[in-house]
């Protein structure tokens, strides 16, 4: 048994059930089975792909992507969404590190993938429809496949499938491996968190190279025998529009989609009566952002996890929404968590320390990386390098990144804390706080914002806010203003950016 047996079952048990719909039209759950033996067929026969090969793919999400990720599952390959936002020296990284037997490209991105395609070495280069010199043709490729059937499935449950890069947000990224076991109970964890059954709608607008945008609803879905809309990208409108036209029921959206959301004119007027919930994370949700969800009668749950979890780890429910806002949840269905000190001790509730989770759902290991793996993955739990809290009920909040830990003073000083009080200022649009090297104080906390517009702020302003809110060694020690944060595909603040540009300004300034 593997991945590919559901979407066969589905087509027996609901032939005309719709399975995916994207720009390119509709699939039944009978077309899509077919698409996927057609395409395993394609991977072992004309391309040569054996057990164990890497399988690369970039473009917008689309129903091939889909249908290519199962088609590897039968066949044993290991398939790479590739960040499509990466620059060209990011993908030959990552295709030099992992070496795929072949790219699949979108025709939105044949252009640029063979201007540049000399560092990519020796892979078959395949395109929908006639490419340049030297490329294959899918169509024709498939005309040349015998269709893989289950029956002659060369894999199952415990071989590796998925090949993500991490988000890169701290150095260069590692490819994250999960198994076809991890998706699975990614799978068993999405259904529980989102009581997720046949009759779902589901909504995908994250790119699906992520494990966000593929395993939080996605691929969960399929194996539910849902509905899946996939947009090609996120757009405030078209978003709005498909909740109402086709009667959404569940959909994540990470809280940079959610801002622009609420932005958007139709915000306050869509008929949102059809979501169930809509589900978030990725990084640390505002309050203030889960309230105005919430005042739209929304519930807004909140998932936890990372690209080397699939990503579900902690998760709320439904019920907790209101009760629980702005917590992770509880360990999902099949998994565990720990809280625990610099001694691998466990801490007491309401203390914070660093969250390590276990569970099926778990990468096998980095690609190429033994001594990463050996240190993410001790005695069976992965290190997450995140920093949390559990409730007294057990509830999960998390406090932040690992990394980005400021110690002042020889006091720990969190960013998130800080960024968190700050989401409620009136003149600030976005915020990250970072550290700076200080010749007395080792460190201290700088806050990089965007000023809403006809706004102004300085540094005096900035400190007398946090008069009686926060401790006098956790307030701004300097005021950096910007036109917009940098941020990866996924929307999240990548710290590592922002820090680089405090630390350049405080070298100009002579700080340095």
């Amino acid at each position: 048994m593997n991945l590919a047996d559901w979407i066969d079952r589905h087509a027996a048990f609901t032939p005309d059930k719709p399975a995916l719909g994207d720009a390119d039209g509709d699939l039944d759950y009978r077309a899509l089975a077919a698409r996927v033996a057609q395409l395993a067929g394609v991977l072992r026969g004309p391309l040569g792909v054996a057990p164990g090969d890497r399988v690369a793919f970039i473009g917008y999400n689309c129903g091939d992507l889909l249908a290519l990720l199962f088609a590897c599952a039968r066949v044993g390959a290991i398939f790479l969404p590739l960040n499509w936002r990466l620059a060209p020296p990011e993908h030959h990284y990552i295709v030099n590190d992992c070496t795929p037997r072949a790219l699949f490209v979108r025709p939105e991105f044949v252009a640029d993938v063979d201007a540049a395609r000399a560092p990519l070495g020796d892979l078959a280069l395949v395109g929908w429809g006639a490419g340049p010199a030297g490329w294959h043709d899918l169509a024709a490729l498939a005309d040349a496949a015998a269709p893989v059937t289950g029956a002659d499935a060369s894999a199952g449950y415990g071989d590796p499938l998925l090949l993500c890069y991490t988000s890169g947000t701290t150095g260069q990224p590692k490819g994250a491996l999960l198994d076809q076991n991890a998706l699975l109970f990614s799978a068993f964890n999405s259904a529980h968190m989102h009581d997720l059954t046949a009759a779902d709608r589901v909504l995908t607008t994250l790119p699906m190279f992520h494990v966000g945008g593929l395993n939080i609803l996605t691929v969960p879905a399929l194996h539910a025998g849902a509905s899946v809309r996939l947009h090609a990208g996120f757009e405030p409108g078209a978003t709005l529009e498909t909740i109402e036209r086709e009667r959404i029921t569940l959909t994540v959206l990470v809280p940079a989609q959610l801002v622009a959301l609420l932005a958007h004119p139709r915000w306050a007027t869509a008929d949102l009566t059809s979501l169930r919930v809509i589900s978030t994370g990725s990084t640390l949700v505002p309050r203030p952002l889960i309230e105005a969800v919430h005042a739209r009668g929304v519930p807004l749950i909140q998932v936890y996890g990372a690209t080397e979890t699939a990503p579900i780890a902690t998760y709320l429910r439904r019920e907790e929404a209101a009760r629980k806002a702005g917590s992770g949840g509880l360990p999902a269905l099949h998994c565990a968590l720990r809280v625990v000190d610099a001694a691998g001790r466990d801490v007491a509730p309401g203390e914070s320390g660093e969250l390590l989770v276990k569970g099926p759902n778990v990468m096998t290991g980095y690609w190429n990386q033994p001594e990463a793996t050996a240190e993410a993955l001790r005695d069976g739990w992965f290190h997450s390098g995140d920093v949390g809290h559990l409730d007294a009920d057990g509830y999960l909040f998390v406090d932040d990144r690992k990394k980005d830990l400021i110690i002042s003073g020889g006091e720990n000083v969190y960013p998130a804390e800080i960024e968190n009080l700050l989401a409620g200022h009136p003149a600030l649009a976005e915020v990250a706080v970072v550290g700076r090297a200080d010749a007395q104080w080792g460190e201290v906390p700088v806050a990089v914002v965007v000023l809403r517009a006809g706004s102004t702020l300085d540094l005096a302003a900035l400190q007398a806010f946090f008069a009686g809110k926060l401790a006098r060694y956790k307030h701004p020690r300097d005021l950096v203003v910007i036109d917009a944060l940098p941020r990866n595909a996924l929307g999240k603040i990548r710290k590592d950016a922002v820090r680089g540009l405090v630390a350049d300004r405080a070298a100009a300034d002579g700080r340095g």
